[in-house]
């Protein structure tokens, strides 16, 4: 075994002017400058796609804008079993630097994104031949049912370059660099809109339009994401000729991605009933609810950044052995994380009204949009309870626990309430008090299981002063 002084060594020789040492000296500031760009990042992923919603809203009609809208959860039902296997990315690289087995990092970066372009075009395929299937199941409203077919499949032909991006976003950030991604997303989130509005605006394209610079955008980021791995130091470099599927790797990220995939697949399930419910109230409500969300996922964008900077940080400091620094971040995150999410949804229900203009000026599409945010908004900072401490638990090698808590609480209670709550008393607001009863349930769960697997996991790595690799 190594010793903790041959780990910290070989810890400190991975390190390169776009890393960030998670392993010395005061958190607070790190876990900040290291979340900041991840929240960023999400923010202008929900803008841009808000911008998608806005630019149909304003400039095309109330279905196209319903059509757009009605993609959010398929789109998550089939993208995120894919997407959170980009957990399983990240623990592993971060785990591997902890440990100082700078060896065996370049065959685990190949192996990642192998596993990107392989799933990305499987999901492309079944997209495409899905989309019609799924949003007739879904009860999507028959006016708006052709457009958004149109929309999901040219959607989904972008897929093989939304899994690169995300999958080597997550090797980058796995070694402390949260900024260069949030550069591609950065650029890639303009030329969508420029693209959206040339499209729509210009060409008349309309919701055709919308899905085409979403996926030349995505585009244009996977490509940045490409470069900066391409031009990586040696360990990290990324290389068209070296993709391989290693065995050992692609177990590894199975293992601890596969639990948070199926989790956001089976969550997106439970959404597609939701919505469901929300389309059977018709395209009015359909497209203030879309409105609305937006402001729900951006807060949701604060939380989920801590989230995932809790397992980077976790995964780090759980792979060099140091205990108290595991502890700390699991503090510091779900701290500011809440925090930051309660600054937010304060501010966007204090403007709630002017802020809904710029999606719709349709009178009862406003309605059900502020409707929706009285529902949902008060308790929203609950989400961390279990988003952070979830991810803390990942980061100690744990994927399954969570997963489990988080289907239970978040998926199957919803569809519970869907079938039995809701034809007891069929009010919008009804439906949309099932977000805040499954949070508190899901957030309590949560957190119990993390103080539980913390005591497990530490009894697995000596101490402290030790250091020692569990790996």
């Amino acid at each position: 075994m190594k010793t903790g002084m041959n780990v910290m060594e070989n810890a400190k020789k991975v390190k390169s002017k776009n890393s960030m040492d998670m392993l010395h000296g005061p958190l607070l500031g790190k876990i900040f400058f290291f979340a900041l760009p991840l929240a960023i990042s999400a923010v202008l992923q929900q803008l841009f796609n808000a911008a998608d919603i806005a630019v149909v809203g304003r400039f095309a009609s109330p279905e196209a804008m319903a059509a757009v809208g009605s993609n959010v959860s398929v789109i998550g039902l089939l993208v995120n079993l894919f997407i959170g296997l980009s957990v399983g990315a990240n623990v592993v690289i971060a785990n591997l630097i902890g440990a100082g087995q700078k060896d065996k990092i370049r065959d685990a970066v190949h192996t990642i994104m192998a596993l990107a372009i392989v799933m990305g075009l499987i999901l492309t395929g079944v997209g495409i031949a899905l989309s019609p299937a799924i949003l007739g199941l879904m009860g999507a409203p028959e006016d708006v049912m052709n457009l958004a077919v149109l929309y999901l499949r040219v959607y989904f032909l972008g897929m093989p370059v939304i899994l690169l991006y995300n999958y080597g976003a997550a090797i980058l950030r796995s070694k402390g660099d949260s900024r260069r991604p949030l550069f591609a997303l950065a650029l890639s989130g303009v030329i969508n809109i420029g693209l959206n509005l040339l499209f729509v605006v210009v060409f008349h394209l309309h919701v055709i339009g919308v899905a085409l610079a979403t996926v030349l955008s995505n585009t244009v980021g996977a490509a940045m994401i490409v470069y900066f791995l391409a031009t990586e130091e040696e360990i990290f470099r990324f290389s068209f000729r070296r993709l391989r599927i290693h065995k050992t790797y692609l177990a590894y990220v199975l293992r601890i991605g596969l639990p948070a995939g199926v989790q956001g697949m089976v969550f997106s399930f439970s959404n597609v009933v939701i919505q469901s419910a929300i389309n059977s109230f018709g395209a009015a409500c359909i497209a203030g609810s879309t409105a609305a969300q937006n402001f729900e996922f951006i807060s949701y964008c604060f939380l989920n950044a801590f989230a995932q900077t809790a397992v980077t940080f976790t995964s780090q400091n759980y792979g060099a052995g140091k205990k108290e620094r595991c502890k700390r971040v699991f503090q510091l995150t779900m701290l500011i994380g809440i925090g930051f999410d309660i600054l937010s949804i304060g501010l966007f229900i204090l403007f709630r009204r002017e802020l809904l203009l710029l999606f719709t000026t349709d009178p009862t599409v406003m309605e059900f949009a502020l409707e929706r945010m009285m529902h949902v908004c008060l308790l929203h900072f609950l989400i961390g309870t279990y988003e952070i401490s979830g991810g803390c638990i990942r980061g100690m090698n744990h994927s399954l626990v969570p997963a489990l808590i988080s289907i239970f609480g978040t998926c199957a209670f919803r569809m519970i309430y869907v079938f039995t709550v809701l034809p007891q008393n069929r009010t919008f607001g009804t439906l949309m008090n099932i977000y805040p009863i499954s949070w508190i349930l899901t957030g309590t769960l949560m957190i119990i299981a993390y103080f539980i697997i913390r005591r497990k996991a530490f009894r697995l790595i000596k101490s402290d002063e030790e250091k020692d690799s569990v790996l």
